[in-house]
């Protein structure tokens, strides 16, 4: 298969076009009349994973590697220095982020892994029916995602409804029609703002809730003619 053969694949599986207007979501690095003899999923790319990998591997990940505006290809800063290695080896690089978080991934947590039926789904907000006390909703969510600790806001005891977004969604806060809110990197300002709504919210961190993207993905990819590998993604963050 040629990436241009898996780019289109990857189009019909969930469009780029749905990318929020700041992502850089797409094929990032290689040619489109590549061959590729092998897919590794992740969702981010670091030196590990990179060194670890076949040549010519492509590397289909959840976070772009470059983001923004790039100037200058510095070899001894990030990301060149990671581009530098991946040319040497030859491997390419796509990334699924904004456009996949819509199509698929929320989705993906609330039932697959929370084991939560949607009710409903507004971009990147998906909504279900959980009902419990707030105690009791932490407890099956910290067993479910595999937390190592609870980072909470408390508002309302008795839960009914929950939002979910994965990764970084406390933007949507003034959003949220729903007693509980889960997402990752909430901050203080985020906090204080929950808590004048009254509105319980859960951190369930941003890596914690986004590295099932490579089983999410691999679903879509299982009867591919080509390998198709699911990275070990390690959190950059170590808790002591």
């Amino acid at each position: 298969m040629t990436i241009n053969d898996i780019y289109k694949r990857l189009d019909t599986i969930s469009p780029f076009e749905l990318q929020e207007s700041w992502d850089n979501s797409g094929l990032q690095i290689g040619s489109r009349d590549d061959e590729v003899k092998q897919i590794v999923l992740s969702i981010d790319l670091d030196n590990e994973l990179i060194d670890s990998s076949d040549a010519g591997t492509l590397f289909i990940v959840h976070h772009p590697l470059i983001f923004g505006k790039l100037t200058a290809l510095d070899f001894d800063t990030y990301p060149s220095n990671l581009i530098q290695k991946m040319i040497v080896k030859n491997q390419k690089l796509i990334a699924m982020h904004t456009n996949f978080d819509q199509t698929h991934l929320n989705r993906y947590v609330a039932e697959a892994v929370l084991g939560l039926t949607a009710t409903s789904v507004e971009t990147f907000i998906i909504y279900a029916q959980l009902e419990g006390t707030f105690d009791q909703v932490c407890d099956k969510v910290q067993t479910d995602l595999g937390l190592e600790q609870l980072k909470v806001i408390q508002g309302k005891q008795n839960i009914q409804t929950i939002a979910l977004c994965t990764g970084s969604g406390a933007s949507l806060i003034p959003e949220v029609k729903a007693d509980l809110f889960l997402t990752g990197d909430i901050k203080y300002h985020d906090a204080m703002m929950a808590k004048s709504l009254n509105l319980a919210m859960i951190d369930i961190g941003h890596f914690e809730s986004e590295h099932h993207f490579t089983h999410a993905l691999k679903q879509e990819l299982r009867d591919w003619p080509i390998s198709v590998i699911i990275s070990n993604s390690k959190n950059p963050f170590s808790y002591i």
